[in-house]
């Protein structure tokens, strides 16, 4: 099975204008997650899904100093450009996360990823009852399912802004999920890239975490939280 991520990001963000190009620590966000992800995936197996209008033309601009996968697709169907960038790159499952996702779990991602190998499930997450803190997320679907799923939702604006949305909604599928985080001072923790708020605690954190950042575990965020918190 050939499974890759689609990392969604957009440069025009209400919240926090420009937030995936931002520096945290002296990296830019979506340069976070795509190094997290390198943990277990390889470049082949990463692309970046960003809009073709003019106001994320910076992203393509970094993507391809940096020779990255990249797709442009529709700006407000973000459903729709995540099916398409996934069927570019022919997986048979996709990883969907977002530019500002700088914290992925590894372990967790590591076993969703094995499992979605298996090609058994349609659809795996550990975002149902979650246990891992926002910013966390991660969820794997099978391409030619997701293609059978967006046939339902066209014309939905809420399902075609928000990815995975319908499928929580809907019981469409095979659906496994993962509630295996264990560091239970963690949960309900905001740790995704929103606000200015988010973005000066996330830094601090990189800056605790030190060098070895990019092979953080949980605990080792626990005790950067902790040490953040005094």
């Amino acid at each position: 099975m050939k499974v890759g991520a689609v990392i969604i990001a957009r440069y025009n963000s209400t919240r926090l204008y420009g937030k995936v190009l931002k520096e945290l620590h002296g990296i830019p966000a979506i340069e976070h997650t795509y190094n997290r992800l390198l943990q277990v995936l390889t470049p082949e197996q990463i692309t970046i899904a960003t809009s073709d209008q003019p106001t994320d033309d910076p992203i393509i601009e970094f993507a391809k100093k940096k020779v990255w996968n990249v797709f442009r697709g529709s700006l407000d169907n973000v459903a729709e450009r995540f099916l398409k960038a996934s069927r570019l790159m022919k997986w048979d499952y996709a990883i969907r996360t977002n530019g500002d996702n700088i914290f992925i779990d590894l372990d967790c991602l590591q076993k969703m990823y094995t499992v979605a190998q298996k090609g058994t499930t349609d659809f795996l997450t550990n975002v149902m009852d979650r246990t891992y803190p926002k910013g966390m997320s991660i969820e794997i679907v099978r391409t030619d399912f997701y293609a059978n799923c967006y046939a339902k939702l066209i014309g939905n604006p809420e399902y075609e802004e928000h990815v995975t949305l319908a499928l929580y909604q809907n019981n469409w599928g095979l659906y496994e999920y993962f509630y295996n985080n264990k560091v239970k001072e963690l949960q309900g923790i905001q740790l995704a890239l929103d606000t200015s708020e988010d973005f000066k605690r996330i830094d601090q954190l990189i800056e605790i975490l030190g060098v070895s950042y990019e092979n953080y575990s949980l605990e080792d965020i626990k005790i950067a939280y902790e040490q953040l918190e005094r």
